[in-house]
């Protein structure tokens, strides 16, 4: 029996030819035939998870003129400024835009009358929601840059307006409680386990954590570690990394299930893509009873915990991959805060000579 997978769609051409594309939220993606074919089945896959795109048009660009604010995001998507960025964020900031544009049809109105008050006020509409609304700022201020650059504007309205402070803490960092939570409900030998210890010992993002495997092992004076090229910003500014192998990670990935490209498996077997793993680690969190707690929260506190055992700024960098310490101390600020304030008291103490206590109990008995 025929089976029909959600969201394929068949066009006929003008020579009678099918056609198949994969049709969700107003995107039109072509998918290679014959249908139910290898080639078919892959590109389903990847459009399902967001990392296929429509092909960029091969007719002229100057067939109609650039006039709206839709024209000019179009333009920006053919740019290299966008095609050089990561699959990941290019589907992200294609998500933002395209919602810009659809909200109140702003999409059908004439770019070059877009000022800072409008994006202002769209700005504050979001003031609930500061990332989102810095997003869409980050995103507009790369259209107009483009536009710039293409000669087709001579200013950056959404440069001008700045971006929302961020009050939030972000991903919450995990303390001794939640790691023994955690590891109570996941053994030793499960996924489960082994994807947290990678995390917790490495202090990488889930973009790195889904791709390490045997094959990034290596020995560097006698010390086995593991070396890659972080995700983010790969194209633009890569950051090499060697992270050494713990003994205490070296004993989990020696009793877990490992794949043989990837550490971390589906349980089909199968590397995990960046949305898979964040979704499949949030249920692992839930089963112990950790709602809001993520894989992020874990990278912050391999950072704390690095902080505490007296590492530099520049020692923690060395294995976050952060290319300042900006980021480095918004880390640690707020994780195991109290006994980074115990140890510092107690520094404190060991530093006066002299106590002054003392000094006046001496005084009284004199």
């Amino acid at each position: 029996m025929a089976v029909t997978l959600k969201y394929v769609t068949r066009d006929r051409d003008r020579h009678g030819n099918i056609r198949l594309y994969y049709r969700k939220d107003g995107r039109k993606i072509r998918l290679r035939g014959p249908e139910g074919s290898p080639e078919f089945l892959e590109d389903y896959r990847l459009a399902c998870l967001g990392h296929l795109e429509p092909k960029a048009s091969t007719k002229s660009t100057n067939t109609r003129p650039i006039e709206t604010l839709r024209d000019l995001v179009e333009q920006y998507y053919r740019s290299a400024a966008y095609l050089g960025l990561d699959l990941r964020t290019r589907r992200v900031r294609r998500q933002i835009l395209d919602r810009f544009c659809e909200t109140n049809r702003d999409g059908d109105k004439p770019y070059r009358l877009l000022e800072p008050k409008h994006l202002l006020a769209r700005r504050d509409a979001m003031f609930d929601r500061p990332e989102a609304a810095n997003g869409m700022l980050k995103a507009l201020r790369q259209v107009f840059e483009c536009a710039i650059s293409y000669g087709l504007h001579d200013r950056n309205p959404a440069k001008l307006v700045p971006y929302l402070h961020n009050h939030s803490q972000g991903h919450l960092p995990w303390e001794d409680e939640q790691i023994v939570a955690y590891e109570r409900t996941h053994p030793l030998g499960t996924m489960a386990r082994l994807a947290m210890s990678l995390a917790l010992f490495t202090g990488q993002r889930k973009g790195d954590l889904i791709r390490l495997g045997p094959k990034h092992i290596r020995v560097r004076n006698g010390v086995e570690g593991l070396h890659f090229t972080q995700q983010k910003n790969r194209k633009r500014n890569p950051v090499d990394l060697w992270v050494p192998i713990l003994p205490e990670l070296r004993a989990i990935l020696d009793l877990s299930p490992t794949g043989p490209d990837t550490f971390i498996q589906t349980e089909f077997g199968r590397p995990f893509s960046e949305g898979g793993f964040g979704n499949r680690f949030r249920k692992w969190c839930n089963e112990a009873g950790l709602v809001g707690f993520s894989v992020h929260g874990l990278r912050k506190t391999a950072s704390a915990v690095l902080a505490e055992n007296g590492c530099t700024e520049q020692e923690i960098m060395a294995i976050t991959g952060h290319s300042t310490s900006k980021e480095v101390i918004r880390y640690t600020r707020s994780a195991q805060q109290h006994l980074r304030a115990i140890n510092a008291m107690r520094k404190h103490s060991r530093a006066s000579v002299t106590n002054p206590i003392s000094k006046i109990e001496q005084e009284d008995n004199e």
